[in-house]
């Protein structure tokens, strides 16, 4: 089979969509923002060892013209296209489609979270062939792509199809087990083009596993090897906003093995010189410390410490003393770490599982090992006034300048509750949402969702300016080492600014 792995090169005016690997939707003026995909990175290098023709096309990172990306797909006529989609981008997709299917004979799979909630709406709204309604989307096409080569005998479950004019359903997928996973092909999948401001380049994007755990999924942590392998718990983090939670990963959390992700970052340090992996997992492996005690091992029976640095996602209360030690043996450099608020009636609400007082916590003692720490921070809940969201604002700037390090950094945004989350059911039923339903256009962070008496974009703005306060500027300028901090101090500024035009004054 030929098949082409694609993002369409879809654009708002000069802004371009954060669609690839992000649980977090928006249109942004930065160019610096380049995510790596590696859930469908999983998928085409699975399908290109099955022996299939696979084109990796993503139109979007690549900034290419519409006439380029279409003559490029339309050049390998593919007998499957494969299009990640997300509720603020589904319309386009859907319109895109029916362009397609004009000028290809090609089947068309969808998928992406928004698609696990809502497996048959864009049947009704375009002329797709299959939606697949699981996060292990890359083993479920992979199957399906063996069903159409002859090679299974069934079509896998969790995808819905066409057949004689009716939708069908192949029924309900588990999960699959992690470490069956491939080494991600990185040429296949243009690794070099992606990274983000705050990153050593060349830098390369992993995941120890997927789903967010929590303090109390190391508490409860019980060894399952019957399902997915060693490490896996059904007590992760469950905040009601996270829409890759709830859908993909249906409120699990599961790792790779350490020695698998020990193959991945091997190949990366010998066959492509990598200086900083990311580990994009919702929170990293960082949540087991069972498990980061046995990936030092492997790290360092491979001679791999101190050859690359690793950052990641991470939550505050996993960062105890032992944690944080073991984390700077690996050469840990960076951690992003979700914050939300500064007030615990948010926290509560959005089942954080975390007090600010554990948050701001964790992540000071974090500094005091050294570690950079990457905050991310969100606005417009409906029912914080003026003063909690100064609150989140004075919490922020205290972090950021408390033991300031060159790295440490932060994100804010406007709080999204994308169709399907508990958040959203939670705002249809108090009557908070300023959009319809299916609005989905509208649920891009360029838009207020929530009925809040906040200016959100201005306080957007503020937090995101905190980067200029001028102690933070003189604590990091006085912390630079190396001359590579430079370039990278130059990246984080073109990036803040393009972020802030992304605001109205």
């Amino acid at each position: 089979m030929k098949i082409a792995v694609v993002y369409p090169p879809i654009k708002r005016n000069k802004e371009y969509p954060l669609l690839t690997q992000n649980r977090q939707f928006k249109y942004t003026n930065s160019l610096e923002v380049r995510i790596y995909p590696v859930v469908m990175a999983y998928l085409a290098t699975m399908l290109k060892q099955d022996g299939n023709d696979v084109l990796y096309l993503d139109g979007i990172n690549l900034r290419m013209a519409e006439s380029d990306f279409e003559k490029r797909l339309l050049d390998f006529n593919p007998d499957f296209i494969v299009i990640e989609t997300k509720a603020p981008i589904i319309k386009a997709h859907w319109q895109y489609i029916n362009k397609l299917k004009d000028k290809l004979d090609s089947k068309i799979i969808l998928v992406g979270d928004h698609i696990v909630f809502f497996p048959e709406e864009s049947f009704e709204n375009s002329k797709v062939d299959f939606t697949i309604k699981s996060g292990d989307y890359d083993f479920i096409i992979r199957d399906l792509i063996r069903y159409y080569n002859g090679v299974n005998n069934e079509l896998p479950k969790g995808v819905l199809y066409r057949e004689s004019g009716e939708i069908k359903d192949s029924g309900f997928a588990g999960f699959y087990n992690l470490d069956e996973l491939p080494v991600i092909d990185r040429d296949l999948t243009e690794w070099n083009i992606y990274g983000e401001a705050y990153l050593y380049h060349p830098v390369a994007y992993i995941m120890s596993g997927r789903g967010c755990g929590g303090s109390n999924s190391f508490k409860n942590f019980k060894s399952n090897k019957k399902s997915f392998g060693k490490y896996e718990t059904k007590m992760p983090g469950l905040c009601t906003f996270c829409i890759w939670q709830y859908s993909l990963w249906r409120c699990s959390a599961r790792l790779m093995s350490p020695a698998k992700v020990a193959d991945e970052i091997e190949n990366l340090v010998k066959n492509y010189k990598v200086k900083e992996v990311f580990d994009d997992n919702e929170s990293g492996a960082v949540w087991s410390y069972e498990w980061l005690e046995e990936f030092y091992y492997e790290m360092k029976q491979r001679n791999l410490i101190g050859k690359i640095t690793i950052s990641s996602n991470a939550r505050a209360d996993s960062l105890t003393d032992n944690t944080l030690k073991l984390l700077k043996k690996l050469n840990y450099r960076l951690l992003k770490i979700g914050v939300e608020s500064g007030n615990n009636k948010t926290l509560k609400i959005l089942k954080k599982d975390e007090t600010i007082e554990e948050i701001v916590e964790g992540i000071k003692r974090a500094k005091k090992y050294g570690l950079i720490a990457m905050l991310t921070t969100m606005v417009g809940y409906p029912w914080e006034t003026e003063e909690d969201t100064r609150q989140t604002y004075k919490v922020t700037k205290d972090i950021m300048l408390y033991k300031t390090h060159f790295g440490d950094s932060l994100q804010a945004s406007i709080i999204v509750p994308y169709p399907g989350t508990p958040l959203f059911n939670e705002a249809k039923k108090n009557n908070w949402l300023l959009v319809g339903d299916t609005d989905y256009e509208k649920y891009d962070m360029a838009h207020q969702i929530l009925k809040t008496d906040i200016d959100t974009e201005l306080w957007c703005k503020k937090i995101w300016k905190i980067h200029l306060h001028p102690l933070f500027l003189i604590k990091s300028l006085f912390s630079i080492r190396r001359l590579s901090d430079f370039k990278l101090a130059f990246g984080g500024l073109i990036s803040l600014f393009g972020h802030l035009r992304d605001y109205k004054e």
